[in-house]
Formats: structure tokens, sequence, C-alpha cells
């Protein structure tokens, strides 16, 4: 495979759109960079990560699933976690929490400079928040 873009673009379908919304960009402080219909699969948000893009997708027919609970524990293949590098680790766990999401882990040290803590979107996948640093 040979890159022509210095990012990653991921799509994450989901159930309810203004839950999602409510999450990653309310919550989390994300961008949104454009909100459209696409023809035959659904309302798709745009969410800015740095130069990487996170796609929110609710598709014209609704999912009839959820994400395995557990996490990175659940043992089930897929993806299981997204992961945003952050300078406010506490705050942002705080701010999580106090919107009502699930604390899944954390905050924990994992070494001199490296926190981390898992908290749930709306559709239960986890998103992994590391401080490196001080």
């Amino acid at each position: 495979m040979d890159l022509t873009a210095a990012h990653l673009d991921l799509g994450i379908a989901v159930t309810d759109m203004d839950a999602a919304l409510g999450f990653y960009r309310d919550t989390l402080g994300l961008e949104e960079v454009s909100d459209r219909q696409m023809r035959g699969i659904g309302r798709m948000v745009k969410l800015g990560v740095g130069v990487s893009t996170l796609k929110l997708i609710a598709p014209d027919t609704p999912a009839t699933g959820s994400a395995a609970p557990g996490g990175i524990q659940a043992g089930v293949p897929g993806l299981r976690y997204l992961t945003f590098t952050i300078s406010d680790l506490d705050e942002t766990v705080a701010t999580c929490a106090a919107a009502g999401r699930t604390v899944a882990l954390g905050p924990l040290d994992l070494g001199p400079d490296v926190r981390l803590a898992m908290v749930e979107d709306p559709d239960g996948n986890w998103v992994e928040l590391v401080q490196v640093g001080s």
C-alpha cells in the first residue's frame, strides 16, 4: 500500500446521531466539518481530529445491533476502541462523567509520563483518552 495522505478517516455507524454528536462534538469538543445526507447510505457528519476525520454515519437502514460490551476485554473481533491523545485527561474524564458517559477504566497511571482512561460513547464503543507528559 502506498499512502497518498498523512491522515486517517474513520467511520462509525451510530444508532442516534444526536446522541453521538452530543458526545463527540459537544462533550469532547471535536469540530464539525460537514453534515450531509449520502444517497443510499444515510446521514454523515464529519468531525475534525487534528489532520484526521471522524465520520459519524446514521445509516438509512437503522442498525439492529450494538457494540459488544467490555471493550478490549470483550474477547470479540472488530474495532474495540479509538484513541485521542490529549493534554487535559482529568478534566475531559470529568466532563464525560458529568455528561452521563460511563467511565469504563481509569484514569490510570501507566508510567511516569503516561496516563489513560476509557469512556463509552452512546453506542457502547470505547474511547481511549491518553495524556503523555505532564
